[in-house]
This record gives structure tokens, sequence and C-alpha cells, in this order.
């Protein structure tokens, strides 16, 4: 693009270069103002529903004016549209290699589609407004408006990609809710470079000038450039090259925008580099606030010791090869349902991921549960079994691990304001709903000792939360992973016993499914028969008592089965001393348990109180796990052994003791959210949230099952019932 472009004429009528730069730019701000009106709505409706709680109000939740009334129906249209899906099963059924590189565009929502079309159709209508594509004359003159587009674009495509940029703060969402956007967009100005350069090719090659002038020109030469290593990027940033190895795919993600910014400079004209300096300063503003928040949360200002630079992490391997990471005394606040990344150098050098803390600010301490997979996940879980059962003062001094770590990020509308929540997750996806649900039921809890307090002893008002019923879903693959989160959950139990028995009208229901299907997409076949994984201790083989429905945990085992399993734990690990290359034994041994030659655990449990009626149980052991011994990685005493095994057959014991009467129903079989997600809508009140984690499968099944039941409910359109608030959270980058 030569200088003289921004005044040359477009034709009579027609906006010039620079205006047409600022038109693109009027638009996207008036989008983002939209969406910031929608968010201080939003925190103005928190605030108004938390002063109708506090004063008494009953069903604060409950739109009654008919302005609220009339923005509740608006919300409810404009939801489902947005949560639609478009699926495209044909492409999958008859390509099946689609299926396994789990292609982005499996599941599009609606709402994203839409957002992604209008820019299309904006940069194309500025690109091609009274011009003709047609008429040869007018070639060149659609190459110098396309380049001044593709320029306008890039400040959008860096502020996009920043952790901390100023869309996310004005439209109260988090930069991972806005990282798709940022890929879009970034495609989005890779076609119009490319409409850019196909115009100036075509123009040439009327003249055969096209070699000429990419061996002789050194514009031409930079751009061209530019254009090559900007396909790269969009062609590395495809899911299946980022999901291949993240780590890698970042440091050439960085070096390539770097080399595309130095050929788009040099490509540009003076009066155009302007546009390049304004994206660096979003990129660099991002890199400096980023870095000064890490440097606030990992080093304590009021010791400049050098073994205070960072903190320690304990590492503690759990079943199901996963690993918990805790961190005593943290240096910074966070709320429930926000990440970090968490980088450990020592054991997985120049690596950071992120990880959703698990605990709560009232614990005192960071938690993490990470399943192991590969890479750094992997080495953590290694680390944790090579210090498992360790002195706990030589477990503090050699096997703590000084780690670093940036954010927290993540926002979430507080749901404490909705009358009603129903929390679903898919295995690890519960260290994003648990912190939530105990995030409201301390709200509960605060609220009745400040009733007593002051003396207050009205029963109608909740200053904590509006939220009345809670319903908890966690779908797990086996067993022993309920003692991720045992003592959290039925501590629930037992707060809102001693809640409900001081007279206030709260709820919470929680039920267990165990499935060896791990994807967890909607079933396409009719379902099968319901199995309930009761009555069977998992190790001994023997009858179990039922589980208590009073709120009480119980944990009486008897002294025989106590003595058997410590003797059991005990063989495992003197044999492993003997031959430590023995395999891990794997849980899940019949697969045909079920109707059709499946899995029984794979059905779809439609009626839960029927499958727990019912006593049935599942035959193929999928969610049974047996006693993993520990492997031995380096030699010991023999004293130090003796002391080992009695750590873990104590473990093993108090494994078995959460196991075997968990007061918590544990349903064999996949759940039917649209029915689950009905039950807790139709006792509602006021708006409900919807919210899971999990596998894109079961994100997809529950973002499918809201949009179906906010039709069929006719939600704020005369019916009566109310609105649905989704938020999703899937595994993956």
């Amino acid at each position: 693009m030569g200088s003289h472009s921004m005044h040359m004429s477009m034709g009579e009528g027609v906006p010039s270069l620079p205006q047409l730069q600022n038109f693109y730019w009027a638009v996207i701000c008036a989008a983002i103002g939209s969406a910031t009106l929608v968010n201080l709505y939003n925190k103005a409706l928190y605030r108004q529903r938390m002063t109708a709680t506090s004063s008494g109000q009953m069903f604060p939740s409950t739109p009654k004016a008919s302005l609220p009334r009339t923005i509740a129906t608006i919300y409810a249209l404009g939801r489902e549209i947005s949560y639609a899906s478009l699926r495209f099963n044909a492409f999958s059924k008859r390509w099946p290699w689609m299926s396994a590189l789990r292609l982005p565009w499996s599941s599009p929502t609606v709402g994203r589609a839409l957002i992604v079309a209008a820019e299309l159709v904006l940069v194309l209508v500025l690109c091609f407004y009274k011009l003709d594509p047609n008429d040869q004359w007018q070639w060149e003159s659609i190459g110098y408006r396309t380049g001044y587009i593709a320029t306008a674009q890039l400040p959008l495509v860096v502020l996009l990609a920043g952790k901390r940029n100023f869309i996310a703060w004005f439209t109260g969402t988090s930069y991972e809710r806005l990282n798709w956007l940022h890929r879009w967009v970034a495609r989005i100005l890779f076609l119009t470079v490319t409409i850019h350069m196909g115009f100036w090719f075509v123009n040439w090659a009327r003249y055969d000038y096209i070699k000429i002038q990419l061996t002789t020109y050194p514009i031409a030469q930079r751009g061209f450039a530019a254009w090559c290593i900007l396909l790269w990027i969009v062609l590395s940033s495809l899911a299946p090259t980022r999901r291949f190895s993240y780590e890698l795919f970042v440091i050439q993600h960085v070096i390539s925008f770097l080399g595309f910014f130095v050929a788009v400079y040099l490509h540009l004209p003076e009066d155009l580099r302007l546009w390049i300096w304004i994206s660096l300063a979003f990129f660099l503003f991002d890199r400096l606030v980023r870095a000064c928040a890490t440097l606030v949360v990992n080093i304590s200002l009021r010791n400049t010791s050098l073994k205070t630079l960072a903190p320690k992490a304990t590492f503690e391997s759990l079943s199901g090869d996963t690993t918990r990471i805790t961190i005593t005394n943290p240096r910074f606040k966070w709320e429930a349902g926000q990440h970090v990344f968490l980088s450990c150098h020592d054991l997985a050098p120049l690596q950071a991921h992120p990880f959703t803390i698990a605990s709560l600010p009232a614990d005192g301490k960071l938690e993490f549960l990470i399943k192991s997979k590969s890479g750094s996940t992997k080495r953590f879980f290694r680390h944790a079994e090579e210090s498992q059962g360790l002195p706990q003062a030589s477990c503090c001094n050699r096997h703590d691990r000084s780690v670093i770590l940036e954010g927290p990020y993540g926002r979430i509308r507080p749901l404490r304001q909705f009358d009603s929540v129903f929390f679903i997750a898919g295995s690890s996806g519960a260290t994003y709903t648990v912190p939530l649900m105990r995030d409201i039921v301390s709200k509960w809890m605060a609220h009745q000792e400040d009733r007593f307090d002051t003396g207050n002893r009205s029963t109608s008002s909740f200053q904590g939360a509006a939220t009345r019923f809670i319903r908890f879903v966690w779908v797990i693959k086996s067993r022993s992973q309920y003692t991720w989160f045992a003592s959290q959950l039925e501590t629930i139990k037992a707060t809102v016993v001693r809640l409900k028995n001081a007279s206030c009208n709260v709820e919470v229901e929680m039920s267990i499914y165990i499935t060896c299907d791990e994807k967890l997409e909607a079933a396409d076949t009719s379902p099968g028969r319901q199995f309930v994984l009761e009555g069977k201790d998992p190790i001994a083989g023997r009858e179990m008592p039922p589980a208590p429905n009073d709120g009480t945990f119980d944990s009486v085992v008897s002294t025989q089965s106590s003595q058997k399993l410590s003797e059991k734990a005990k063989t495992s690990i003197k044999s492993i001393e003997s031959a430590s290359s023995s395999p891990r034994i794997e849980a899940s041994a019949a697969t045909s348990c079920g109707p059709n030659g499946t899995c029984c655990c794979m059905q779809t449990v439609e009626d839960e109180a029927e499958a727990l009626e019912s006593g049935r149980q599942c035959h193929c052991h999928c969610g049974v796990d047996s006693i993993e011994p520990i492997e031995e990685r380096s030699a010991t005493s023999k004293s130090f052994e003796r002391e080992k095994s009695s750590s873990v057959a104590s473990a093993a014991e108090e494994k078995v003791k959460t196991l075997r009467c968990p007061t918590i129903p544990m349903i064999s079989g996949r759940p039917e959210p649209r029915k689950l997600i009905r039950e807790t809508l139709e006792q509602a009140f006021g708006e409900s949230a919807v919210v899971v984690c999990g596998p894109e499968g079961l994100v997809d099944d529950v973002r499918r099952s809201v949009v179906f039941l906010s039709d069929d409910r006719a939600v704020h359109k005369g019916t009566g019932a109310q609105g649905i608030y989704l938020h999703t959270e899937s595994f993956g980058y």
C-alpha cells in the first residue's frame, strides 16, 4: 500500500479509507457498550435482590414490576437463541476420523455463530461498499480498502487475546470466555488479508506482473511474508494443534505474532503504523499488569527473605490418578469458581497451566485437584506418589516444592441471587461446582449466626443469600473419587440439617452417579435398565448397611473388617517391595453386563427415585476400586518401610470407612440432565441458575436441556415459569 492511498478517492458519496476504519471501530465500541449496559443491569439487579432479601421480601429473585418482567422476557428469548447448539452429526457419521480429531466446529452455539457472522458481515460490507468486484478497474481500489480494514482489525485481535483486557472488565466476563472470539476475529482478519492480497494479484496478473512484484518490490515481499506468517498462526491455532502440545503452541504463537507484526510494520506506509503501535500498547499493557499482579501474589512484601519469594506447595496422590496440591496461608483473596495459572519449575520447567481453586478463602489454604494426563500433570502425580507415606518432617523438607501462581481469573454472576441453583459436574469438574455450592451454604450459615447474635428471630429474611434450594449432581468413574470432597459434602449436609432445625427454609439435595462413560454425551438410544451401586462392600464383598438418612455420617466399621483391610494393605505393599514392576490393578472387569452387550453403568438413569428404591447393583464393578499399592521408587530402611506400611494401611481403612456408608446416594449409570433440571425448575419461585463443568459432551447435553426446558415451559411468556441462567465450563483449552 502506498502512502497516497489515504487520500485517494473511492468514488462520489463513498467515505474515505480512514473514515471506514473509524466506522469499524464505532460499531465495535457500540457492541462493547451494549454488553457493558447489560453487565451494569445485572449488577444493579443483584444489588436489588440482595436488598430485597435483607428486608425480608418474599421471593426476591422474582420480577414483580412491569419493566423488570419485560426485561426478563427479553432475557429469556435471548438466552434460548444464544444457548441453542448447532450440531453437525452428519459430518462425524460420514467421516469418523473427524470425531477423533475433536474439531472445533463440533457443537457451536447460535449465540457465538451470530457474533462471528456479525463481525464477518461488518468487515465484508466495509470492504466492498459501493465497489464492484467484477469491474477490473476497481480491483486496485478494493486492494487498498481491504488493506485498511485489515489494519483496523489488528488492535481488536490483540485486545481479545489478553488476560487483562478492557473488554472483559467492561462486559463483566473473563479472558477464557473471550478467547474463542479472539480466534475467530483472527480468522476473519486472515480472510480480509487474503482478499487484499488476492485482488492485488489478479490486478497484476493482467500484465503478468506477479513474479516481478514479489522479486523486486519490497512492499509486496513484506506483505506476502506477513500473509504467510498469518496463515501459519491460523493453522497452528486450530484445536488439534493446541491440544497436541499446548506449551509448544504458546511459544511458537508468541514468536509468530511478533514476526507478523514486524512484517506488517514494514509493509505499511508511515501514516498507518499508528495501528501497530496501538496493538503493541495493548499487548504490553496486558503483560505489565500480569507481571505486577504475579509479583504481588507470590512475594510477601512484609518479609524479603529469599525463602518467601514463592509459596511452598505440598503434593498428595489421590485415587483416580489425581494429585492434591495444597498451599497454606495464601497471600491473596479469591472467589469461588476462580482459577490460577500454576507453575512448578522444579518438576515441570517453563510450564504454567490453569487449575481451578477447589477451596474457599475461609479454609486458609489454596487447594487444587489435578487429574494426571501428560506432561506437567503427570509429573505432579509421580512426585506425589514418591512422597506419599513419608514422615511428616521429611516430607515438608524434601518434597514440598516452590510454585508460582498467576491470577486469579474467572468470573461468574453471583449465584446467591438466584432462587434455585442446579450444579452438575463430571469427574474433576467438581473442583468448580463444590466451592460455589459451599459459598452459598456459608452465606446461609453466616446469616443464621448473625440472627442469633442480634436476636433477630425472623425466618422470612435471609440476608446472606436469596437461594432456597440447591441441587448437586456429580458424575464420577469410581466410588473412591467421592473421597476427593467427602468431608466438604458431609459438612454441607450437616450444616443444612442444623439450618433446617433452626427453621430456615433451605434445602440441598445431592446425588452421585458412577459411570465408565467418560464423554457423557447425550444418549442416542432408548434408555436401558437402571442400576444402583449400593449394598455391597467394594473391597470385602459383604452386605453393606443402608446409608443413614438423618444427616449423620456413620463411620462405624467392624474390627474384623478393619483388621482384614490392614492385612491386605500391608500384604500389597510387601509384594510391591519384592516385585516393584507389577502393573497397577485396573478396575472394570466385565463390560457387557448391560443390554445389547454394553456396560450397565453406561445406561441413562431416567428415574433417580426408582433407581434408588430398586436396590439393584451394577455387576461390572466399573465403579469399584481395588487398593492401589504405592510403587516403591527408592531404597529406604526397614524401620521406614514399617512406618510407611502402617501409614498406607491406616489411610486405606479410612478410605473404606468413607466409602462404606456415605450419606449421599450413589447411583450406577448416567444422569438424565433434562429431567433433573426440570425438577429443580418446577419447584423454583424465582430465577434459577444452572452451572455445569465437565467434558464437552456433558456441557452440550446440559445446554440443550436448558434450551428445551426454557422453550417447553414458556419461560417469562405468561406461564409464570421463571428465568434460567446457564453457566458452562468445559475441560480443555
